[in-house]
Formats: C-alpha cells, structure tokens, sequence
C-alpha cells in the first residue's frame, strides 16, 4: 500500500540559524540524518509527533504500507526531507497569504469551538478565505503531482485545515478524513452547515475522536461512514526518568521534596482553561500551603514564527501571569515553557496530581500520559477523553467553567492519598485503550476496508 498523509502541522520545525540554509538544491531531498536534533530541528509537539509519526513507522515497520509520503505545511523547511522509510514533503506559503490563511482558520477553529458564534455565510467570500482555499489548493497539486510518480492507494487527510482536499484530490481514490478537534453540531454556525456537509461527503470515511462526536456528525445530516478510534500513544515510549534527570527538573524549576505538585500540560490557548486552574489554586493554597501549581507548554505551530506566526499564546501567557502576579502567587506558580521529552517524563513523575481543563478538547491525550505514569486525573467534562472516565474510579470530572468545584476535588486528591492512589492504578489500566496497538488494530481495519488485506 502506497499511503499519502496530509496534515497542517509537520513532523519537523527546522531551527533558523545564520548562515545556513537548509534548501540550498530543492530538487534533492535533505538526509534528516545529516542533521541534529535540537540544534538543526526539533520534532513538533502536540498529536503529530506522539500519534501519527509512530503509526506510520509502525505500519511501516509491519508491512501494511510500504511507501508514505507526508505532506505538511513548513515555511521554514526543504521541499523534501527523508526520514527513514518516510519522505517528509513541505508548502510553502507567502507572508502574506499565510497571514489571510491564520486569520481564516483561526476563525474556523473559534467557530467549531463554540468560542465564536459566526453568523454570516459570506465568509466563505471574503479575502482570508480565499487564501484558506489557496493553501489547500497548494497542498492538493503537490499531493496530485506526488500521485503522477508514486500512484497512491488512499490519501489519509488529517484535520480541519485540509477539510476541502476531499475536493481537491484525484476522483476515484480513497479519501479518509481524520477529524481531531471537537465535534458538536450546536456549535457550528447554521449559515455554514451545508458548506460543511459537502467537503465532509467528499471523503469515503470521516474518523473522530469519540462516539458522542460521531453521534452529533449524525445529527447534523451526514450519511456518510463515520468512526470513532480514540486517539493512542506508543506506552513503551514513555518510560521512568532517571533519578537524575528528575533531580535536575526539580531543581530546574524548584520544586523540594514536600512540595505537592498540581500539574497542567498543553499549549497556551484560552480554550485550554489555565485560568481556570489559576482561580482554583489560590483556593487550594489556603488548604494545602505546600501545593505548587505548574503550568507546561507554550504554542502550537499556528503561533510558532517558523510556522503560521499568530501571536494567541503569547498573549495569553501573559494574561496568566499577570493574574498570578495579582494573587501573589508568583512564588507557588511555574511557568515552565515548553520542555524537552526527558524533562516532560520527569514532570509527570515528580507530579501529584494532573489536571486537563480545557473549556473544549478533541481528546486529551494528556491524560493517558498521566495514566501511564500512574496518576490521578481531574478532567474536564467537555473533553473527549471524558468519555472514558468513571467519574471516582479512575478519574474525576469537573466544569471547566466552575473553578471553586475544581478546588474542592483537587484538595480531595492531595488531602486523600489513598484515593489518588487508587485513581492513578485504575487510570493507569485504562490507558491500554489508547495504546499504540489498540489504535493501529483500528486503523488498519479502516486501511483494508479500502485496499483490502
């Protein structure tokens, strides 16, 4: 099977250094072996790297495809880079229309978040659409051109900035539509509906996150075949940090022994409720002095300057700190930034307790990381992932817009030791539902309805 992958965000963000130009011959692919992790490019954070990357290494690795083009969006990258058995195909996008491109997508992403009620059809006239359109346009004619040499079997699209590549890439070949973000059909503008079930009917399967998004893609009028395969990590990559390294983050961030630590990951966006947290520490402080509230993560490749360049988290990093600033709490809240993987092991680890609060979430793919580490988790009730907890079994769930509950239940779990405990084994058992294995076995079933196998 020769599969085309398609997503926004690329596997690898290419570092700018003076003096070095990394597509100096576009026509020849860059070894990404010849390069060095951390210094030349780091992989991107978020799903692509802890979901997709390993999937497709494993199909490789397995037999079930046996070539993968990946196209993505990569200002800053060669045409071509070869990782592997992976050939890692870039867009590049001008200033301007990137800038028109953010804007659209942005507004997408607000709308379908229920974040911002978008009322006018003529949207889909205006200037930053048309260079939404334009970039998918992009994306369709390298992928149409890639089909020309390698004759693809399926084009697996992934997410709603592609949405209209159903559209826009050869007839008569697989399409399979993953759909990562949140689904509810009360949150999509009306006037947009139509629009929408159109680019959605154009792929043979749409695969969501979780049945109740399934269920509302129902509701909304789609006939066509829907799936829900819960996002999955590779368990065996997240293994315990040296005591060393644990060490060193504790000491990086200053944390002692009795310090217990509230830990909340992911980039820095409103919708992912940090403030929420912040107003529920300043409670729990009263009744845990010792608690310490640490915050990871900083943009996602929409606001990284080699990426789309929107300055959302910037902005809202500073919104938070200027509230702990307020609450004086700057000497019990840590702002860590975004750290590398050894140093994320070392935080679910050295963590007592993990909390997911985002007003809107896809899945959440951090809680599984907590549960393979063994910890309890307080979830958000507009999350995906909510679907798999047994509120008390294996988790707690919150409003995310209710932070004095939120303090209640997270001075429960540090007072309780013995219920985070039991959280965090039977969370810990849990997370094989969203193991690598689970996934592929669903993937490859969508996979072979297609090619057959």
């Amino acid at each position: 099977m020769r599969l085309c992958v398609m997503s926004q965000t690329p596997l690898i963000i290419f570092r700018k250094r003076t003096g070095y130009q990394y597509y100096k011959v576009d026509d020849e692919p860059t070894d990404l072996s010849a390069l060095k992790e951390g210094i030349d490019y780091y992989f991107s954070p978020g799903g692509v790297t802890r979901m997709l990357f390993p999937l497709l290494k494993r199909l490789l690795q397995e037999g079930v495809v046996d070539a993968v083009n990946w196209i993505s969006l990569n200002p800053a990258a060669p045409m071509s880079v070869v990782h592997g058995d992976l050939v890692l195909n870039h867009v590049r996008l001008e200033e301007a229309k990137m800038k028109g491109y953010g804007s659209a997508k942005e507004r997408i992403w607000r709308a379908v978040h229920g974040v911002a009620k978008e009322k006018k059809m003529d949207f889909f006239w205006e200037d930053d659409y048309i260079d939404y359109t334009y970039l998918n346009r992009r994306f369709s004619e390298l992928a149409i051109g890639l089909d020309r040499s390698v004759d693809f079997d399926l084009f697996y699209v992934h997410d709603f900035q592609l949405l209209p590549q159903g559209t826009m890439l050869p007839p008569g070949k697989p399409k399979v539509f993953r759909w990562h973000i949140p689904f509810d059909e009360d949150d999509l503008p009306y006037e947009w509906r139509t629009t929408f079930l159109r680019f959605l009917s154009s792929y043979d399967t749409i695969v969501l996150s979780s049945k109740r998004y399934s269920d509302s893609l129902r509701r909304l009028g789609y006939t066509g075949e829907a799936v829900y395969v819960y996002p999955y990590l590779d368990i065996k990559h997240y293994d315990s940090p040296e005591k060393g390294t644990v060490d060193l983050f504790c000491s990086l961030f200053n944390l002692s022994n009795d310090d217990r630590v509230i830990l909340v990951v992911g980039r820095m966006d409103p919708i992912k409720g940090q403030d929420v947290v912040i107003k529920a520490f300043k409670k729990v402080i009263r009744e845990e002095p010792k608690a310490k509230l640490l915050i990871v993560g900083d943009g996602s490749f929409t606001s990284a300057q080699t990426g789309v360049g929107l300055p959302k988290s910037e902005r809202w990093t500073q919104h938070l700190k200027d509230m702990v600033k307020k609450a004086q709490l700057e000497d019990r809240v840590i702002f860590s930034g975004h750290i590398e993987d050894q140093m994320l092991k070392a935080a679910y680890t050295r963590s007592d307790v993990c909390v997911l609060s985002s007003i809107k979430e896809g899945f959440g793919l951090v809680v599984i990381e907590a549960w393979i580490y063994g910890k309890p988790v307080l979830v958000s009730s507009s999350a995906g992932v909510a679907d798999l907890i047994r509120d008390g079994v294996n988790g707690i769930l919150f409003d995310p817009y209710d932070h004095e509950a939120l303090a209640k239940k997270l001075v429960l779990i540090l007072k309780d030791r013995g219920l985070a405990d039991r959280l965090g084994r039977e969370g810990q058992a849990t997370a094989t539902l969203c193991s690598l294995d689970e996934g592929i076995k669903r993937e490859v079933d969508i996979l072979h309805r297609f090619i057959g196998g």
